[in-house]
Order: C-alpha cells, then sequence, then structure tokens
C-alpha cells in the first residue's frame, strides 16, 4: 500500500511543475518525481521557416533568457552558412550573453531563492517571499533589483529592447555598437560590482545556517558538463564543450570544430510522468550517464575564471568547497561568482580598440544543410541543431535546454531530499519547502514566457492508498 504526496505546482521557479512524493504504508519515502508539466512544441512548428528566421522565433522560446536561445540559434545558422563572424561581432554577441547571464543569475539568486535564505527553511510562508524580502531587507532587494537592471539595460542598449531582441542574426549582429552606449555601460559597472559584492558578503555569513540542507540537496557524486576556452578557462559563448568527474577529472571533450558531434556524448531519454526529456552521457548509458550543467558545473569544469576578482572569489569558493563540491546547494555561491565573471567581462570586452568597428557581419547563403550552435544558457549547456532542405527552409529542429542536461539530477535530489525531510505520517510546511528549494538550486527555466507571479496557489494533499484525504496544506 502506498500514499503520494503532490506539490502542485513548484513555486518561485520560472514555469510550472509540480513533484510527486510516495510513500509506503508506513509514512516513508519509496520515490519522487519532478514532472515538467506544460508542453511547448517548438521543435515542430519551425519546419517549414526560413533559415534566417530562426534567431528571431527561437528567442520566443522564454522570456527569461531569450538572449540564450538567440545566441545558440544565431551559431546554428552561421554554422549552416559556413562563416567565421567578425570579430568585433564576436565580441558584442558575447557581451549581450554575458548581459542575460547577469540579469538572470540575479533574479534567481535574489527573488527566488534568497527568501528561503533570509527567512529559513522553515519560516512564515507569508514572510518568506519576494514582497516580504523587500519589507524586511529593503537594501538587499535593491541590490538585486539593479543588479537585474543592469544586465536588461545593456540588452537593450545593445538590441533595442530588453526581451526578444533581434539584434543578433546569422553571420554576426544587425548594428555596431556606438561609443556612447559603450561609455553608458562602462559608468555602470563600479556600482554593480558593489552590488554582486556586498550579495556575496550576505551570503558568506548564512550558508554555514544550513548544514542539513547542504547535506541532502542533490548532493551526490555525478559528471559535470560546461563550455571551456582553449586554456580551461570559464567560457559562456564558445569553446569546447568538456565533461569531468565528480573529482573534476576530464572525461570527455569536443573542441568548438567537432560540436557538431554532440551525439556521440549525448543521448536523450524519455518518461511517460514528463514532458521535459532526460539527457544523459551516452557512454555510461540511461540512468547511469547522470551529470549537471550550469553555474555550479561550469565552476569545476574550469581551472579558473580569469577575471581578477571571479578567481579571487572561486579561490575563496575552493578553500571552503574543495574543487569539486557535489552538493547542488552550492548553486547560489557559484551563481554570484558568475555574476561577477559577468560582469567584469563586459568591461573587459569594451575595452578592446576594435569594439566600434563597424564591420559586424558576415553574408553568405546556406552552405550546408545541417548546423549546430552550443553555447551557455545561465541554467546550463544549451543545444541548438537545425536541418535544412536545398531551398533554406527548416526541416528537422532538435534543441536540447539548459535545464533538461539537469534533470536527471533534479529527479534524484528531489527524493534525497524527500527522504531526509518528509515525514509522510505529518505533513510540515517547511519540509515539503525543502523539496521545492532542491529545485531552485538548479533555477529551472521551464516556460518562462508563461510564468505569472502570484497566480500559482500551491495545494498539497496527503492521500491515503483508497484515495482519501488524510491532511491538507493550502498555500494562496
Amino acid at each position: 500500500m502506498t500514499r503520494t504526496i503532490t506539490i502542485d505546482g513548484v513555486t518561485r521557479i520560472e514555469g510550472h511543475a509540480k513533484i510527486t512524493i510516495h510513500l509506503d504504508d508506513a509514512g516513508k519515502v519509496r520515490d519522487a518525481q519532478f514532472h515538467v508539466t506544460q508542453f511547448r512544441g517548438f521543435e515542430k512548428f519551425v519546419e517549414g521557416r526560413p533559415l534566417t528566421e530562426m534567431p528571431g522565433i527561437m528567442a520566443r522560446i522564454c522570456g527569461i533568457c531569450p538572449v540564450s536561445h538567440l545566441m545558440a540559434a544565431a551559431k546554428a545558422c552561421d554554422d549552416i552558412l559556413a562563416v567565421q563572424i567578425p570579430p568585433t561581432a564576436d565580441k558584442l554577441r558575447r557581451i549581450m550573453n554575458l548581459a542575460q547571464m547577469v540579469q538572470s543569475h540575479a533574479l534567481s539568486f535574489f527573488h527566488l531563492s534568497s527568501p528561503d535564505l533570509l527567512f529559513g527553511m522553515d519560516g512564515d510562508p507569508m514572510r518568506r517571499n519576494i514582497f516580504g524580502l523587500i519589507r524586511e531587507h529593503p537594501d538587499f532587494a535593491r541590490d538585486g533589483i539593479l543588479l537585474r537592471k543592469f544586465g536588461q539595460d545593456v540588452i537593450a542598449l545593445l538590441g533595442g529592447k530588453k526581451i526578444h531582441p533581434a539584434w543578433v542574426v546569422p553571420g554576426g549582429v544587425n548594428a555596431p555598437l556606438t561609443e556612447e552606449t559603450r561609455d553608458t555601460i562602462l559608468k555602470q559597472i563600479p556600482e554593480a560590482i558593489a552590488r554582486v559584492d556586498r550579495a556575496l558578503d550576505y551570503f558568506h555569513q548564512v550558508e554555514d545556517r544550513y548544514p542539513a540542507e547542504v547535506d541532502a540537496f542533490a548532493n551526490f557524486p555525478t559528471l559535470f558538463a560546461g563550455l571551456v576556452t582553449p586554456d580551461g578557462l570559464l567560457e559562456h559563448y564558445d569553446g569546447a564543450m568538456k565533461f569531468v568527474d565528480h573529482n573534476a577529472t576530464p572525461v570527455a571533450e569536443l573542441s568548438p570544430s567537432n560540436h557538431s558531434h554532440y551525439g556521440s556524448l549525448i543521448s536523450e531519454a524519455v518518461e511517460n510522468y514528463s514532458y521535459l526529456k532526460f539527457p544523459y552521457f551516452k557512454p555510461h548509458g540511461y540512468p547511469a550517464g547522470i551529470y549537471r550543467v550550469g553555474p555550479l558545473a561550469r565552476l569545476i569544469v574550469a581551472e579558473r575564471c580569469g577575471t581578477v576578482r571571479a578567481d579571487m572569489e572561486l579561490g575563496v569558493f575552493r578553500t571552503r568547497l574543495g574543487r569539486a563540491p557535489q552538493s547542488s546547494f552550492h548553486y547560489h555561491w557559484a551563481r554570484l561568482i558568475e555574476i561577477l565573471y559577468g560582469i567584469e567581462m563586459i568591461q573587459r570586452l569594451l575595452q578592446y580598440p576594435d569594439i566600434l568597428n563597424t564591420h559586424i557581419r558576415s553574408r553568405a547563403r546556406p552552405n550546408r544543410l545541417e548546423g549546430v550552435g552550443i553555447s551557455e544558457a545561465p541554467r546550463g549547456t544549451l543545444i541548438h541543431h537545425y536541418k535544412i532542405d536545398e531551398n533554406g527552409l527548416i526541416r528537422w529542429a532538435n534543441l536540447i535546454i539548459a535545464t533538461g542536461h539537469n534533470n536527471l539530477a533534479m529527479n534524484l535530489g528531489v527524493r534525497q531530499v524527500a527522504e531526509r525531510f518528509v515525514d509522510g505520517n505529518k505533513l510540515q510546511e517547511g519540509m515539503l519547502n525543502r523539496v521545492e528549494a532542491v529545485i531552485r538550486c538548479f533555477d529551472p527555466c521551464l516556460s518562462c514566457s508563461t510564468h505569472a507571479l502570484g497566480q500559482m496557489p500551491l495545494r498539497i494533499e496527503l492521500c491515503a492508498s483508497d484515495g482519501e484525504v488524510c491532511d491538507v496544506l493550502q498555500r494562496n
């Protein structure tokens, strides 16, 4: 006989999902699953569209991280055109991609996850939310809002608007950077760095308050994957796709020229309880080929960041946690380090002598019938793979979304947290919040453009095996 706890929907994430926790007759956790309950279908309805439309269409996948899909789509189109984009266009794309990472990481840390850290996992849910954060910690909340604003402003200054900019195109970008725009962004850098420094100081103080969560939040050995430069530095736009094991020992690597062979390392499985696919490391099989991507994985895969302040913070991170910390609780700290790195790199790129060059696009007709674009989204490695016909129309597309790479780890993490904290004989809001909080560590982006704050009431039911409702928690 079994009972089931259903959390529907999971709160403070980007998109809609639910969690089911299966209990045995003694109230002990037997299994747990993370269900993505929405279906988008972009891979099918782009069929028949012109190749040149793909970046603009694919950016519409997501309202929170449209730039990520814009980059991967444009890179796949570059591959089909068989062009090398101009050096200035490469730098400008990188700046926009880093701005996307900064604003998205700020949203995740400050708005979605910090209420748990500030008010405690067992805190009153009427306080433990973004409104409580603004009311009781206004300076902290303001830093989060303005850090996100910095990233969004950079996107808007480059691309003309904050959401779904059409500036990145096959072959490069469609408008050069002006001196005025460059100087406007550079003036904002010092204050942006000060804001993330304050957030890091805060996180250093609170991390030690959660030893049980560190121990149980998806804390197990897996592979890790991410892009790196030829020197092994942190990379977000282009580079080798590298897999390492739980000790940070290299396992496999695909050079940028071999990105089209990603299928030799990654395959995808499906399960009947989720619309989100389950990518896995193909040489290890399914489900043994579990791996993680995103900020924590990138810091484990990379030898170092490559900017002064981020490398100093990475040194503190590794001194306290080791070279390859396995707990997904540490995604929070890694996210802050990447914000710092992103701001530093934006400053560096803007100071290159050729950044105002007006040669920003390489033009060509399709020279291949297939192309792959791989870049790093805030949540991890993003893959766009397109095939076209002789007329340049899309006939097939496959997307491996960053959150998908983490799907196996999220499911195993939900089970680990449930086994540690959930007592099926009596529901407590705090224990179920921890089940949600482990998902927030990964910051899944399930369908950001359909997420509506305040319109996701949470109802948790504990049911007997005959369907009788034994206990209920309701969060409006």
